[in-house]
């Protein structure tokens, strides 16, 4: 399986998208304009998937799913680059970056909030590892609507629960509090290191391994110190 589809021919866009655009919409400080200047070499707004190009209907959270292509400068892109283009489209979209020869996919979980429903809630970004560029594509899958579509197309960047049928929501849901808990470990990590003392380094230990035992429960691993 592979996070890159074979977009229909009817739903290119093919714009590129000028950065002093998303300057704009986003409101960028010098800092953020910077990350655009030194890692981001083009934006192309690549596919629009809306119902007057793929034939599949409009649902209130998702009314098209936009497809961008990124070429980079190198091989790092900074999540506020990703995170000022959300911010300046009001539609979910799909990333794909490009950096020699090869391509990665990224998205956030992207919806409109249930306060305001002209601002976006976006989640934190998952993505696939780097791959070769040419590798083949996969068909589109099939789907009712764009919003089952939008959930099958972040299916395949946010990994379920082993053994379930994880909705996406949910999956986004667990794997931020993965992130949470991995980095609240690392926090525990650091300060062991720091410590001499070995009944406070006790104390700690038994903080991690209760961390441990939480990222189990999510269905992930942590590893407790000596």
């Amino acid at each position: 399986m592979t996070a890159f589809f074979e977009y229909p021919n009817a739903a290119s866009f093919g714009r590129v998208l000028p950065k002093t655009k998303v300057y704009e919409h986003a409101k960028a400080g010098t800092k953020l304009r910077q990350l655009f200047v030194d890692q981001v070499d083009q934006i192309v707004w690549q596919y629009k998937l809306a119902p007057e190009t793929i034939n599949l209907s409009a649902t209130k959270s998702v009314s098209e799913i936009q497809v961008f292509w990124i070429r980079l400068r190198g091989a790092e892109l900074d999540e506020d680059v990703l995170r000022a283009i959300d911010k300046a489209i009001a539609f979910p979209i799909i990333f794909e970056l490009a950096h020699a020869g090869k391509r990665k996919a990224i998205a956030a979980y992207k919806r409109p909030s249930e306060a305001d429903s002209a601002k976006w809630v976006v989640s934190e970004y998952f993505g696939t590892e780097w791959e070769v560029e040419d590798n083949p594509r996969q068909p589109l899958p099939a789907a009712l609507n764009l919003g089952a579509l939008y959930d099958k197309l972040l299916s395949e960047l946010i990994p379920a629960a082993s053994g379930t049928e994880e909705p996406v929501a949910k999956r986004v849901e667990r794997m931020e509090a993965v992130r949470a808990k991995q980095r609240e470990a690392e926090r525990i990590k650091a300060r062991l290191a720091r410590e001499k003392q070995f009944n406070k380094r006790v104390a700690i230990n038994a903080e991690l391994r209760a961390v441990a035992k939480e990222l189990k429960r999510l269905g992930a691993t942590a590893t407790a110190a000596d």
